[in-house]
């Protein structure tokens, strides 16, 4: 299975490519996305906090739910306001079911014109679903019936895929997905009925990793955007690149972390010929001149 996976995205050395002209006569592209998940209070949570007492297990999970359900209350809000007063317009990956369980944060966004990106309907790995393409369209349709829209764009939960994924994706009319952290430019990937693009994720500069699975300080997340940003932005002077930031509510949306993260705006801003776009922007950008 790993064999056909693979297969999907055939080896491409970046400094074999043809040249890419980016908007406006921008050096290079910075997509953000803010990550909301429904977690539901009578499973065991996706992630903890706190360790169950004397190492038992238990249901209701009271405490990582609240964890969670405060980025919802709160973290939620304070990334909006970093965001919109700055004028960025992110991606939002969002469960299909948050738009049943959640309708004031995806109408906040929807106002303020951000694209709402497929997360699965619950937040789940896809493998262990009996039937993808079943769940994969009630996400599509959930968001096309409360946004007017279907998303075109797809974040697998956990990135998690098998080599059925795709083909269900594409299937569903998904142009692109988030989950092949393999390069700093879109690649295309091979699906069937059509192919699907590949537009640069993060696990670097993703606040899950970063913050709870390493446990790094809070700053980390200034430290090590700013490291990847100037790299990335040397390196797009003779070849554009595309610098993901992937953030959660109820990790960077918390008191002591979102100072860093509007200091990381500021100085991705700062810069002249940086463009800041959505996923659907920036596939469609690429797709413009590097056709399948």
């Amino acid at each position: 299975m790993t064999s056909l996976i693979s297969a999907r995205a055939p080896y491409s050395a970046i400094v074999d490519r043809p040249k890419l002209k980016l908007p406006g006569n921008g050096r290079m592209l910075v997509w953000l996305i803010v990550n909301v998940e429904h977690w539901s209070i009578e499973r065991a949570m996706p992630r903890t906090v706190l360790s169950p007492p004397m190492g038992q297990p238990l249901l209701p999970d009271v405490p990582n739910w609240a964890w969670h359900e405060y980025g919802m209350r709160v973290g939620f809000w304070r990334i909006y306001d970093a965001l919109n007063q700055r004028g960025i317009v992110p991606t939002m990956a969002t469960n299909g079911i948050v738009c049943e369980s959640y309708p004031r944060i995806v109408e906040s966004a929807l106002k303020q014109d951000w694209e709402i990106m497929g997360h699965g309907f619950v937040q789940g790995p896809m493998h262990k679903l009996e039937n993808q393409q079943e769940a994969i369209q009630q996400t599509v349709d959930t968001i096309k019936r409360f946004s007017g829209k279907p998303p075109v764009g797809w974040e697998s939960p956990g990135l998690t895929e098998n080599d059925q994924t795709l083909d269900c994706l594409s299937k569903s009319g998904i142009e692109y997905v988030a989950d092949w952290v393999l390069d700093d430019q879109p690649v295309w990937l091979d699906a069937k009925p059509k192919p699907v693009l590949s537009v640069p994720y993060t696990v670097e500069l993703n606040d899950i990793p970063m913050m709870l699975l390493q446990q790094n300080r809070s700053e980390e997340m200034l430290l090590r955007g700013i490291d990847q940003f100037e790299r990335l932005w040397a390196e797009s002077e003779s070849i554009p690149r595309v610098m993901a930031i992937s953030v959660h509510p109820y990790v960077t949306g918390v008191a002591h972390r979102i100072g860093y993260f509007e200091k990381l705006l500021d100085h991705i801003q700062s810069r002249q010929g940086v463009v800041i776009q959505t996923g659907e922007q920036i596939s469609n950008w690429y797709r413009d001149q590097i056709p399948y």
